[in-house]
C-alpha cells in the first residue's frame, strides 16, 4: 500500500451529512468535499427562498461549518435566530442563513457567496451546491396522488404512501463547476441522510450521471438507521441501492450498513413514529457490504468517529492497495 491523499465527494444534506464531514476531514489523507442538495422548501430556508428568491442556504451553512476550523464557536454564532419581536422581518432565521443569502444577493454568484462562507470559516475542503437553479422535489404516490415540496413529500411517505417516483420541478442542471470536480473525485460517498428529500433529489439534476460517469472511484452508500415512516414500510438497503443505480446509472460499489442496535425501549420510541432498523436486504453481486457497530447512543445516528474510520478502511483498501485483486467481490468485512 502506498499511502496518497484522497479527494472523496460526500453527497447528501439535512443533518447526516455534516455529522460524516465532521468526522472525516481530521484524516490528513482525505480532501473532503461536500455536495449538497438545493431543493430545501421547508423552515428557515425556505422562506428566504420564498421571500428573497435565494437559493436555500441551510443545508449549504451546516456543511460549511462542519467544515470550519472551530466549528463549535462559529454554530453558536450562525445558528442562534434572531429574536422575532424584535426583527418582525427577520425573526426566526438563523444568522448564517441571512448572510449567506445576503452574500448571494450582493454578489449575484452563490458560489461566489459559497466561498467567501469558507473563507470566513476557514474552511477545509470545498462546499458545492449541486445546482444553481431553483426547483422543487416532487412526488407520485402508489395510490397515484402527487406533491410537490420537501416538506410535503416527506409528509406523504411519512403518513403511509409509499413513494412510486419522485422528480424535480422544473428540470435543473448541475453547475458546470461542480460537475468537473465530480469528475475528478476518488471516490463517492452518498449518505446518510432523508432518502427522498435529501439524497436522491441531487441525483435528478441533469448532468450528473455524466459526471458520476466519469469518475473513476468507487461508489459508496452508507445506509440510514431507520426506515423513515409508514411509506417506507419493508424498504431495505437494497432498494435504496436500486433506487441510486437507476437515478444515476452506474454500480454502487459498497453499502455500509449498522448491524447493532439499542435498547428495545430506544427502539420502541422510535417504533410509535413507524421508524424501523434498516434491514440489508439482498444486495446485488456487484455491491459488496460492510458491517459495523455503527449506532452508539439512544439517539438515531451514526457515531462520527465509527463512521469515518470505516469509510477510510473501505477507500485504502480500493483505492490504495496494490494487490490488484482487491478488493474481493461478495466479500462482507465486519468493521468494529
Amino acid at each position: 500500500m502506498r499511502l496518497r491523499q484522497l479527494k472523496v465527494g460526500c453527497f447528501g444534506g439535512g443533518t447526516g451529512l455534516p455529522s460524516l464531514l465532521g468526522g472525516l476531514k481530521t484524516n490528513p489523507w482525505l480532501s473532503v468535499n461536500a455536495i449538497v442538495t438545493m431543493f430545501d422548501s421547508g423552515g428557515s430556508s425556505g422562506q428566504l427562498r420564498d421571500e428573497l428568491g435565494v437559493l436555500p442556504p441551510g443545508d449549504i451553512l451546516k456543511c460549511a461549518l462542519a467544515l470550519s476550523r472551530k466549528p463549535r464557536e462559529a454554530r453558536r454564532v450562525l445558528l442562534a435566530r434572531l429574536p422575532t419581536l424584535e426583527h418582525a422581518r427577520l425573526g426566526g432565521h438563523t444568522g448564517g442563513n441571512l448572510l449567506l443569502s445576503m452574500m448571494q444577493r450582493y454578489s449575484g454568484d452563490f458560489l461566489a457567496a459559497v466561498d467567501g462562507l469558507r473563507a470566513l470559516l476557514g474552511c477545509r475542503g470545498r462546499v458545492w451546491p449541486i445546482s444553481v437553479q431553483q426547483a422543487s422535489v416532487c412526488a407520485e404516490y402508489g395510490d397515484g396522488s402527487a406533491t410537490r415540496g420537501e416538506v410535503e413529500v416527506d409528509a406523504g411517505q411519512s403518513s403511509g404512501r409509499f413513494v412510486r417516483r419522485i422528480w424535480l420541478e422544473p428540470p435543473v442542471a448541475i453547475h458546470p463547476a461542480v460537475a468537473k470536480s465530480i469528475a475528478e473525485f476518488d471516490a463517492a460517498i452518498i449518505g446518510p441522510g432523508s432518502f427522498y428529500t435529501s439524497l436522491m433529489p441531487i441525483f435528478l439534476a441533469r448532468g450528473v450521471s455524466d459526471a458520476l460517469a466519469a469518475m473513476k472511484g468507487p461508489v459508496i452508500l452508507i445506509a440510514n438507521l431507520l426506515t423513515e415512516g409508514r411509506g417506507m414500510a419493508g424498504f431495505t438497503a437494497a432498494d435504496a441501492v436500486a433506487r441510486i443505480e437507476e437515478a444515476i446509472q452506474r454500480q454502487v460499489d459498497v453499502v455500509i450498513i449498522n448491524v447493532k442496535w439499542p435498547s428495545p425501549q430506544v427502539l420502541g420510541r422510535y417504533a410509535l413514529e413507524h421508524k424501523e432498523p434498516l434491514a440489508p436486504g439482498t444486495l446485488p453481486a456487484h455491491c459488496e457490504l460492510v458491517e459495523g457497530e455503527f449506532w452508539t447512543s439512544e439517539i438515531a445516528r451514526h457515531d462520527r468517529l465509527r463512521l469515518a474510520y470505516a469509510v477510510w478502511t473501505v477507500l485504502s483498501r480500493r483505492l490504495l492497495s496494490e494487490d490488484p485483486d482487491q478488493p474481493r467481490k461478495h466479500e462482507v468485512t465486519k468493521t468494529a
